[in-house]
């Protein structure tokens, strides 16, 4: 059997593993898990997305984006308007709450994203990137579709 840092998946995990952890500590002060954090980004990015989209993007189930999306909505970050002719989708909107904060925290992300990638060239990181994402749409391309994930 191979050693477990031998398989890129299980390397990909630990540092998934790793990320979740300085991404949640990140968003800490601003009172964000990584599921508002996602659905709040998606909402700016695709004004009108669907808690569904958002959830299949951020490879969670429907449940979890719900719990998200209705924390953000009781902190008056995100709200959810109805489409018309179509009663039943509700669509998310950020409010300006939300895109005030959701700058503040990005600006923290940045900093958190780039101290974990220090190690790496710009160059490398450039090539990481292009081949994590490009594994991303294959395992999940509802991920990649309507923006950077």
């Amino acid at each position: 059997m191979n050693h477990p840092d031998a398989r890129t998946g299980y390397v990909a995990w630990q540092i998934g593993q790793i990320m979740a952890a300085r991404i949640e500590r990140t968003l800490r002060p601003f009172q964000l898990t990584l599921a508002q954090n996602s659905a709040l980004t998606q909402a700016i990015r695709e004004p009108g997305v669907s808690s569904a989209t958002a959830a299949r993007r951020a490879a969670i189930t429907p449940q979890s984006m719900g719990s998200a999306v209705n924390g953000l909505i009781d902190r008056g970050l995100l709200e959810r308007r109805t489409t018309p002719g179509d009663r039943r989708t509700q669509r998310l909107h950020a409010t300006e709450d939300g895109l005030r904060l959701a700058a503040e925290a990005s600006k923290a992300l940045d900093a958190t994203h780039a101290e974990a990638l220090q190690v790496l060239t710009p160059t490398e990181q450039e090539q990481a990137h292009a081949l994590l994402l490009k594994l991303l749409a294959s395992l999940n391309p509802s991920a990649v579709e309507g923006g950077t994930p």
